[in-house]
């Protein structure tokens, strides 16, 4: 690679090499035409070395531009800003906390100035004892104020965990919760109804599906990890018989339609949404009409409360319904005075159409006070985690959030991941990424506000693909090859760390795929607990044994598989393989046959792995090997569930699929629904019946022996 090319990629944070996590590790070199791009869409042009030179030149510059830098993110113990100025001494500095008091703060040189011309740059460590928090910081220079923001983070995040006891729960998908009294989609009662089941069960944790909301006017495009927003809820799973405007006559004409959406095994997402969203105009025109309510004062609150961010949701949603009307191509097609929130025809569009901005709002409000029920029972039954929400690692490129603040997101490319074990042929997820000069630059408020709305009414936060806090595999739309965009790590792990303090939440990193070296152990560090996978926890790389209960992380939360793996009953029948050559993700029978091959191995070591653990039911012992076309081994949901729950991990969490028997994948990485019916899938029970089934009866019975 071109010398100064490789050193603007260096310091820009885009990786020019990388491995893979395949079975087969292989490294890669990233093609020059890949790292111009992405220093260009960054900012600094590369197409020459003239250009280069340019950049490198004004990257240089860039600290010396300002004194001070837009934010500082400071562990509580060593508190560390920089200063640039041509006369370092006299400083002045306070700090204002969010109550309006101003402190005034000790410091002491570094004695490390470095000058550029008649400037230096020193650091200041400061001496004064912060709680943990946000400060607006102030820095007075000859007689001039600047002005800064000060993060102060814990070196740990929250944790809540009890030192003597180790606790599990479920983890389930919400959509896919069946029920008599649903609308043909898990809603916020199945959830608030599902509580009670894990109170009964013992269980202190629930783990979910990302929440948040998605298209409004394409509901088949069901990805709960392509949200349009990941500050709000979706409103599919709002209950539509416990909105208080809600009258059951609104109900009578579609009880013959409830009970064929109630019937089916596949989510139709279409007819549900479309419906839920006709009673809730209803409801909304009552709203509206029934003044001066503790309600409407409510809903009053909600709306100042989440003030700019809401207003503009509402707004996109809304110009978003009509314009779709005649328009393809999303936002980015709009006319032009469509295309900035901020602009002039958006403001007469929300003014003429303010009450369908202010219906979009009403969603949300139902949704959140409906979700905020569900965190009131929890507390009730005494749940010791309760609800352990997923933060998606990004968000759909034609969304509100992308829309809002089009400056903050890497255009014509998205996140994916390069080949590991369990995606040979890698992953392009096409999300939107923030660019990491500029989410530092809006003092990495976007990632704030997103953190605190996932944990809202959380006990525990899943952060999807946690190696997105340093890095993350981003592929331009023009090429099929991609590479790693590096952020300031430091700064968003002490974030996490602060978020997670204020709001009382633990955060676990969904950490399986490609993991850099000692990033674990980084996290680990921080108080990030890590999430061990059955499939994943085994040694050589995947190709060796199982490993023991008593080898888990002592800091994991365990679960068997996640929604992107096959159910235990389908792994042991390799259905997925078939599944995955029929569309083409195994590319050839010699390669299938070799899946074949290495399953049937993996069925013996798993075999082994139960044996070893003495985690059989007595009444149901192994009674062959089960290879070679012999019979299902009955007992094994039951065995695995009780070898998870023997588990050293502190938290393990049971999949509803497992239990029930499920033979079919939630989701197929890389396919759409045109291949296989993704995020669709329904529960095989209802929930009115999950204590009478047996399934059910003797895996919490497993769980129990150990937990």
């Amino acid at each position: 690679m071109n010398e100064k090319l490789h050193e603007l990629a260096d310091k820009l944070g885009i990786a020019f090499s990388f491995s893979d996590a395949g079975l087969k590790k292989q490294n890669y070199a990233v093609d020059e035409k890949v790292v111009r791009f992405f220093a260009k869409a960054m900012g600094y042009a590369a197409d020459t070395d003239k250009q280069i030179d340019a950049s490198l030149d004004k990257l240089e510059k860039r600290r010396w531009q300002s004194v001070l830098q837009p934010v500082y993110v400071c562990r509580r113990d060593n508190i560390i800003i920089d200063v640039v100025a041509s006369d370092l001494s006299g400083i002045v500095l306070t700090a204002e906390t969010s109550g309006g008091e101003t402190l005034s703060l000790d410091y002491e040189y570094r004695r490390n100035a470095i000058n550029r011309g008649n400037l230096y740059k020193e650091d200041l460590k400061i001496t004064t004892p912060l709680d943990i928090g946000y400060y607006d910081l102030k820095a007075v220079i000859g007689g001039r104020e600047y002005k800064s923001c000060l993060a102060v983070a814990p070196d740990k995040c929250y944790d809540v965990l009890p030192a003597d006891r180790r606790l599990w729960g479920f983890s389930l998908q919400l959509y896919a919760l069946k029920s008599r009294r649903n609308w043909g989609v898990g809603d916020f009662t199945d959830l608030k109804n599902f509580v009670c089941f894990c109170r009964d069960a013992g269980a202190d944790i629930i783990g979910l599906n990302p929440l948040n909301v998605l298209s409004h006017d394409y509901p088949e495009e069901a990805s709960p990890y392509s949200s349009i927003s990941r500050l709000y809820l979706n409103p599919i799973y709002i209950d539509i018989e416990a909105v208080p405007e809600f009258m059951p006559a609104d109900r009578k004409p579609f009880e013959k339609l409830l009970d064929e959406l109630r019937a089916t095994e596949l989510i139709r997402y279409t007819d549900v949404y479309t419906l839920k969203v006709r009673m809730l105009e209803k409801c909304f025109t009552r709203f509206r009409e029934n003044k001066n309510t503790v309600r409407q004062r409510e809903y009053a609150e909600f709306c100042e409360k989440h003030g700019e961010s809401l207003q503009r949701l509402a707004v996109f949603q809304a110009i978003y319904e009509q314009q779709t009307k005649t328009v393809w191509g999303g936002w980015q097609a709009w006319p032009k005075e469509y295309h900035s929130p901020s602009a002039a025809g958006v403001r007469k569009f929300a003014a003429d159409n303010q009450e369908r901005v202010e219906f979009f709002k009403f969603m949300q409000f139902e949704a959140d006070r409906q979700l905020s029920a569900v965190k009131a029972e929890i507390d009730a039954c005494g749940l010791r985690i309760g609800l352990y929400r997923d933060l998606a690692v990004g968000v759909g490129r034609d969304s509100a959030e992308n829309w809002s603040n089009p400056g903050l997101f890497m255009k014509d490319a998205g996140t994916g991941a390069p080949p590991d074990a369990f995606f040979p042929g890698g992953q392009k997820w096409g999300l939107g990424t923030f660019l990491p000069q500029e989410l530092k630059e809006q003092k990495y408020q976007p990632f704030i506000r997103i953190l605190r709305a996932n944990m809202q009414n959380a006990g525990a936060l899943r952060i999807d693909h946690v190696m997105s806090l340093m890095r993350l595999f981003v592929i331009p739309d023009a090429y099929d090859a991609g590479t790693y965009i590096y952020y300031n790590f430091e700064d968003m792990l002490n974030i996490v760390a602060l978020e997670s303090c204020l709001n009382k939440c633990m955060i676990v990193g969904e950490s399986i795929g490609n993991v850099p070296p000692g990033f674990i152990e980084a996290i680990n560090e921080r108080g990030i607990r890590s999430l061990s996978v059955l499939w994943a926890e085994r040694w050589n790389d995947g190709w060796g044994d199982f490993k023991a209960p008593e080898q888990y992380p002592a800091n994991a939360f365990a679960s068997v598989g996640t929604h992107d793996i096959a159910p235990l009953r389908m792994w042991w029948f390799g259905y997925d393989i078939e599944l995955n050559f029929s569309l083409g993700i195994i590319e050839n029978t010699a390669d299938r046959d070799a899946a074949y091959h290495k399953r049937e191995n993996d069925r013996g070591r798993l075999l082994a792995a139960l044996d070893k653990a003495e985690v059989w039911p007595e009444d149901k012992p192994r009674s062959g090997d089960y290879l070679f076309g012999e019979k299902y081994p009955e007992g094994i949901e039951e065995a695995v569930m009780r070898f998870m729950a023997k588990s050293t991990a502190p938290v393990f969490l049971a999949q509803l699929e497992d239990i029930l028997h499920v033979e079919k994948m939630q989701n197929v990485p890389g396919t759409d629904r045109d291949k296989h019916p993704n995020w669709r899938r329904r529960l095989p029970v209802r929930l009115e019946d999950l204590t009478e089934d047996i399934a059910w009866v003797r895996c919490i019975a497993a769980i129990h022996k150990e937990r």
